[in-house]
């Protein structure tokens, strides 16, 4: 292999595969917190413009201790959270993180999320793709009082 075939052959492999990923995430945002509140969490929606099912399997961000992949169920009546291994994103199909369904739970905040500012958020896919955003924290009223344990 002469020294331009190596060039190009080491060019393309820094390129990270998140660049030719078919998974978008759009409008996410962070609920802000009073001072204290141990807990958050994100919502946002995935589109995957792909021909085959993608799963996120986990998220991280350096404000919280712990991320967990939620959704709400169903149990002796009542509505309760539930930690799920992952979330699917359909093939040409789209998957919506919100309040009272799916989302991202965020455990042991190192501090208050407040209205205005932003988290980092590393997101990684089954086929391989991470997509790390900065989350806007916003205000957003809960529409119940709902307890999470980790």
């Amino acid at each position: 292999m002469n020294f331009r075939a190596s060039l190009l052959a080491a060019a393309f492999s820094a390129i990270s595969f998140s660049s030719f990923a078919a998974i978008e995430v759009s409008e996410p945002y962070a609920r802000a917190t009073p001072p204290h509140a141990p807990n958050s969490a994100a919502f946002m929606m995935l589109k995957n413009s792909g021909d085959e099912t993608v799963s996120l399997l986990n998220a991280k961000t350096s404000v919280a201790g712990v991320v967990e992949l939620h959704t709400h169920a169903m149990h002796d009546g009542m509505m309760k959270m539930r930690q799920v291994e992952s979330i699917e994103v359909p093939a040409n199909g789209m998957t919506e993180l919100k309040p009272g369904g799916l989302h991202v739970m965020l455990f042991d905040l190192q501090k208050p999320l407040k209205e205005g500012e932003t988290l980092p958020l590393t997101l990684t896919f089954s086929d391989g793709t991470q997509i790390t955003q900065e989350v806007p924290i916003k205000k957003v009223m809960a529409g119940a009082h709902m307890k999470h344990k980790h």
